[in-house]
């Protein structure tokens, strides 16, 4: 006879399955939007879909992916992390929109619209996958011994 019990979730399960449904929602996402923007747009609308997918879904997915990694480290250093993590991401989508404002071979408005829909949809989908994910927690009841003095 032996005793296997189910393994406990750690700290960390809620973020890795909040990338995990991130990335789907993502790929999703990205064949839909390829597919309607090359309808309506053709090629352009192509380019327009792909790169708001990977602006849009990349800047959502590296939060929760900075967050699933330094679950382990110390708070401190976690906090650094992420916050280098956000400066360097809005200094890529301010140079990546900047060196994309002059060009003419992608739909703004099929990039436009993907990017709004990656930022909403990955979200979404990462509160899902961190609201669906059980986490252990322990309630402490208060200690009903009385001392006494004596």
């Amino acid at each position: 006879m032996s005793f296997s019990p189910t393994p406990v979730p750690d700290q960390s399960d809620s973020m890795r399955a909040a990338v995990r449904y991130g990335i789907i929602g993502l790929a999703v996402l990205t064949v839909l939007g390829a597919v309607i923007a090359t309808l309506v747009a053709g090629i352009p609308g192509l380019w327009g879909a792909l790169i708001g997918a990977a602006l849009g879904g990349g800047f959502i997915l590296t939060t929760a992916l900075s967050i699933a990694l330094t679950s382990k480290i110390p708070p401190t250093m976690a906090g650094a992390v992420l916050l280098g993590g956000w400066i360097v991401k809005m200094l890529l989508a301010v140079v990546v929109l900047a060196v994309l404002k002059d060009m003419d071979f992608y739909s703004k408005k099929s990039l436009a619209l993907v990017v709004v829909a990656a930022l909403v949809l990955v979200l979404g989908a990462e509160v899902y996958g961190v609201v669906r994910t059980k986490a252990p927690y322990v309630d402490d009841k208060p200690d009903n011994t009385e001392s006494d003095g004596a």
